[in-house]
């Protein structure tokens, strides 16, 4: 199987459940067309459960679907009268119930039907992989594993694969590659043990939480504001995190880890709590019910409070002096300070992660290959910043393995076993080494994955004390970029600014770079080492000309910034924009000056310009009506109107498709499903289109425009928004400004008008909105609070 390319055509997803849908919608997504298969309905169409399924892929937020027409291509069947299509299919995922009977029963009825290379493979979340491959033929155990994908697929970044004994090697590549790849996913290769590596460790990592704070008396609100982002986790933390899971969907989970687990140490820890069992028993299962752990009353958020066995108000935070431990840089003193403490909260937060540390110290060699494939699932499963080996390593492994053998003698550890031998070994200073990451079943290092599909990953995820060298060779270096080659012809500029927002130093720094790549290089990419592309122009640096009223220097900023986007349209070699995360304002319209933008399926874009009082000044507002122009048959306002709609509005793109939808970027964009592979694509369209004889377009040609009666139609319509109290007077002002100046200003309909008459346009009313006291007080508020203001 391994000697022949292996290509995808077509996937069948057995069950239209919850994670079986949201599958068949990551399938789409990346333009796999998907049959979605459930059990034969009662009453009307055969397969309805299928169509409601598909139905509710629509209605759900965030939304598993990256464009809205991709749900279009999923193709609903039942057991009954469709099995004859899974001959077709490259890949059958089966995504029933976690019941063993259940899915040998289903495979008995299917595998008959399967072609003669199909790959078969199971979404179960901890049952025995090859417990389930027991029950099919030996000619089928060959192609058949686990494949577990994390909640919500198109959103969590880790699949795990785990073969049963058997699997072949090279359909296990195979699969690996069209993960990695066409769904966009971090594989980690999972031993047959209960729940694998992810689930195992982070199902393990809440039940520690929840007994610590039984211990502890800590309040779960305040575990949920001590477990979050000050630990670099998410936002949901401990307790929302199981509200969102659903409690029901956790409870099982823990039972699996009951059930198959008798022999492990912490056997005793793996029991839903009776309050637990009590809210599952009340039908309050969590967030899709409405209400679990937390609900709302009204306005007012409550939160459980086990003692009583009621709901209380929500919302205590964290002791101060525990939060300020937290804040401390340096890892050793920050654990130091966490176990010295004898506020309850910080001895509360240093036996939660000593806990996790005891855990995955004595279970690496049973559920990991290595102790990279632990952190990587972590991080990619339970979305922590940082592995839980990594953290153990950065804060000092003697010392963190010295405290946690003293804490297991005086008993305060959660069960006495003791640390395995590696960890205490005199000489060892972690798990992550230049040569590798440690296996503890094997007792040595173990590289990184061979495959070569990891060859597309210029700048893959990296673990804490593998080798990082910096990539490329820099040729060039301010303070507001770094611009370097790989050797290959292309030049790449990373911004160095917070957030990768554009100030003087980013403007001179790719003005510079496109000089450079002028004369030595073959294209130029603009790529962020990590995301957000950019969150659009740096406000704060025009502060000082702002509060000295000093309005030339500042429409001089505006001019170099507009000067910068053409210069990305118009320069003599191929400019690309590698984007993912925001890329808003500044950021999306230096994408939109690009010759081609190739971007991560998870880019959100958008002109957000309106919510600090603003339009877009960098060339958005010119491009859209340029666009207008160019698409219009006859009728320019027609082809204006939602790109009007959408600068006016600040929409935001939720995705590289939504992009290309909206119009921020092109129809021939590519959309790359694993932003680790964004680098590669991206050099790789710049020597394309330089090898292909590049040329910049022709500077200098004229278009119509709509003209003062596309715009009187525009604020007609405006009018109307504002009477109806959809938006403020000074919203309405704002919008009147875009009007005019994507409509080309005072001039008749059709009027041809360039480039610079546009951006002259956009700069005025930029300058204009700058200098009205409402703008000025939606900006102070996005500088002060991060949010926008509705005045």
């Amino acid at each position: 199987m391994s000697q022949t390319k292996f290509i995808v055509r077509k996937v069948a997803v057995l069950g239209a459940g919850v994670m079986g849908a949201q599958i068949a919608a990551h399938l789409v997504n990346a333009k796999v067309p998907t049959v979605l298969f459930d059990l034969p309905a009662k009453e009307g169409p055969k397969s309805a459960i299928a169509l409601k399924a598909i139905e509710g892929l629509k209605k759900l937020k965030p939304s598993p679907l990256s464009s809205k027409d991709a749900v279009n291509f999923i193709q609903p069947a039942n057991y009954e009268e469709h099995l004859h299509l899974l001959q077709d299919c490259d890949l059958v995922i089966e995504a029933i119930a976690e019941r063993m009977d259940w899915k040998a029963d289903l495979y008995a009825k299917v595998a008959p039907h399967l072609g003669a290379q199909t790959i078969f493979a199971t979404n179960t979340s901890g049952l025995s992989i090859n417990q389930l491959a027991d029950s099919l033929s030996a000619e089928l155990k060959p192609r058949f594993c686990g494949v577990h994908f994390f909640n919500p697929p198109r959103y969590m970044h880790l699949v795990e694969i785990i073969p049963c004994v058997g699997s072949d090697a090279g359909m296990l590549d195979n699969l690996e590659r069209f993960l990695v790849t066409t769904l966009g996913k971090g594989v980690v290769r999972a031993k047959d043990t209960p729940n694998f590596v992810a689930n195992r460790i982070g199902v393990f990592s809440m039940l520690a939480t929840i007994a610590n704070a039984e211990k502890f008396g800590i309040r779960f609100d305040v575990v949920d504001d001590l477990t979050g982002p000050r630990l670099g986790r998410p936002k949901s933390a401990t307790f929302r995190t199981a509200d969102v899971v659903g409690l029901d969907t956790f409870a099982h989970v823990v039972k699996t880890m009951d059930d198959t687990l008798p022999n492990d140490p912490w056997h005793g820890l793996f029991k839903s709590p009776e309050w637990l069992q009590k809210l599952i028993a009340a039908g309050a299962l969590g967030a899709k019910t409405k209400a679990g752990i937390y609900k709302k009353e009204g306005k007012q958020m409550l939160v459980l409070d086990p003692t009583k066995g009621e709901y209380v108000g929500s919302g205590q935070k964290g002791d101060d002096a525990v939060k300020d431990i937290l804040k401390i840089a340096n890892p050793a003193e920050k654990f130091q300070k966490l176990r010295d403490s004898e506020h309850p909260q910080a001895q509360f937060l240093w036996a939660c992660f000593r806990d996790v540390f005891h855990y995955i110290a004595y279970h690496l060699g049973d559920i990991a290959n290595c102790a990279r494939d632990v952190d990587f699932a972590i991080r990619w499963g339970f979305g922590w910043s940082v592995g839980p080996f990594e953290t153990w390593q950065a804060a000092g492994w003697q010392q963190v393995a010295k405290w946690i053998a003293e804490d297991i003698q005086a008993g305060k550890s959660l069960v006495a076993a003791n640390l395995p031998a590696w960890v205490q070994q005199a000489d060892r200073a972690g798990v992550h080494f230049a040569d590798g990451s440690f296996d503890a079943a094997g007792g040595k290092l173990v590289g990184r994955s061979t495959l070569d599909v990891y060859q597309r990953q210029l700048a893959p995820a990296k673990v804490l004390g593998e080798v990082v060298a910096q990539l490329g060779e820099t040729v060039f270096e301010n303070d507001g970029v770094r611009a370097f080659t790989s050797g290959d012809g292309v030049l790449v500029v990373s911004f160095k600014s917070k957030a990768h927002a554009i100030g003087p130093d980013v403007i001179d720094g790719l003005n510079t770079a496109i000089d450079i790549a002028e004369a030595r290089f073959q294209g130029l990419v603009i790529w962020q080492t990590e995301e957000p592309f950019s969150v659009g122009a740096d406000l704060s640096s025009m502060m000082p000309a702002f509060m000295m009223g000093d309005w030339d220097a500042i429409d001089a900023t505006v001019r170099r910034f507009q000067d910068t986007s053409m210069r990305l349209r118009y320069s003599q070699i191929p400019t690309i924009a590698a984007t993912q995360g925001y890329v808003f304002g500044g950021g999306c319209e230096f994408a939109m000056h690009c010759d081609k933008t190739v971007a991560a399926l998870e880019s959100y874009v958008g002109l957000v310009e309106v919510g600090v009082g603003l339009l877009p000044g960098g060339g958005g507002c010119k491009e859209f009506a340029l666009r207008a122009a160019q698409e219009a048959r006859g009728d320019v306002l027609a082809a204006l109107k939602d790109y009007f709609m959408a600068v006016a509005t600040a929409k935001v793109a939720t995705s590289g498709h939504e992009a290309q939808e909206i119009g921020f970027f092109r129809k021939g964009d590519s959309v790359v499903f694993n932003a680790y592979e964004l680098l590669h694509v991206a050099k790789q369209q710049a020597i394309a289109l330089a090898e292909s004889g590049y040329r910049p377009p022709m500077r200098g040609a004229t278009f119509p425009v709509a003209g003062r009666a596309g715009a009187a139609s525009i604020k007609g319509q405006l009018v109307n928004m504002m009477e109806g109290n959809f938006i403020s007077k000074h919203d309405f002002f704002i919008s009147g400004l875009i009007a005019d100046v994507m409509t080309g200003g005072d001039v008749e309909q059709g009027t041809l008008v360039n480039e610079q008459w546009l951006l002259d346009l956009e700069r005025k009313a930029f300058m204009t909105l700058l200098k009205t006291s409402k703008t000025q007080d939606r900006i102070a508020n996005m500088l002060t609070t991060g949010k926008p203001l509705r005045n």
